[in-house]
């Protein structure tokens, strides 16, 4: 097949995985070139495709999360990857492939969540458009086991011993089941208070170096908003890289501290 036929073909077969945002209005003409470079990496769609069933996370963040490990095991980032709401647990699998791909066998993927949907949001959480999440909650609470998440693990072939469950609020069960040392931090619990609880004591276990994703920056205001009120206690916050219309990747600067 031609390298443009394959290129619209893949594409068409990702479908919903790219952002909405991407490809509205005047966008949609240029749609091939919002993934052109990700297309072009065989090696990250083969994991993709593995893990795309048990996520609604759209490539680009994919693709984020995926040189966010690479970079981790590159420099040597001392810690495990760790992950707050991870629904059926594509984002954790994607890591742990990575991680295989890359040649590490050490690091532990922590998956934090209740594995019973979503805890009721505040009255700070809004979705981009203003609507209250209380109004919606129902429509966003992503419901998933432990069992199933168990399932999608050992269909994409990663060992469950890579793995570290932990059930429970965020508020009940961090810090004290976290990990001492983390590398890759990817937050992803939407709303104010648990992204709040999750930054104040992971982000100071984060090592120098190492990576933080913030999953919905863009798309609810509360997790905006804990994120900005939390780096306003740190002298030396990192610089937000855009993903896409939601999601922010940094790299935690060598000497952040927090203000006393």
């Amino acid at each position: 097949m031609p390298q443009a036929a394959q290129h619209a073909s893949l594409v068409q077969r990702l479908g919903n995985k790219l952002s909405p945002h991407a490809v509205a209005g005047p966008a949609k003409r240029r749609f091939p070139d919002a993934v052109r470079d990700i297309a072009a990496d065989a090696e990250f769609l083969s994991l993709f495709e593995l893990c795309k069933p048990c996520t609604m996370t759209p490539i680009e963040r994919m693709y984020a999360l995926y040189k966010g490990v690479e970079y981790i095991v590159a420099r040597n980032i001392p810690g495990d990857v760790v992950e707050c709401g991870v629904w059926r647990g594509g984002s954790s699998i994607l890591a742990a492939l990575a991680l295989q791909k890359f040649g590490d066998r050490s690091r532990k993927v922590y998956m934090f969540d209740t594995f019973d949907g979503m805890t009721a949001p505040s009255a700070k959480d809004r979705r981009f458009d203003g609507t209250a999440a209380t109004d919606i909650f129902e429509d966003v609470k992503a419901c998933a086991s432990l069992e199933d998440v168990k399932a999608n693990i050992c269909r994409a072939g990663v060992p469950e011993g890579r793995f570290v469950f932990v059930q429970g609020p965020v508020e009940d069960t961090i810090p004290s089941a976290g990990p001492r040392t983390v590398s890759l931090l990817r937050l992803d619990t939407d709303w104010y208070e648990s992204t709040k609880h999750e930054l104040h004591h992971l982000y100071p276990q984060l090592s120098d170096g190492g990576v933080l994703i913030i999953d919905d920056y863009g798309h609810w205001e509360g997790a905006r908003k804990a994120v900005d009120e939390y780096f306003a206690t740190v002298p030396d916050a990192p610089l937000m890289g855009r993903i896409d219309y939601t999601g922010r990747m940094a790299v935690k600067p060598a000497s952040s501290r927090l203000k006393v």
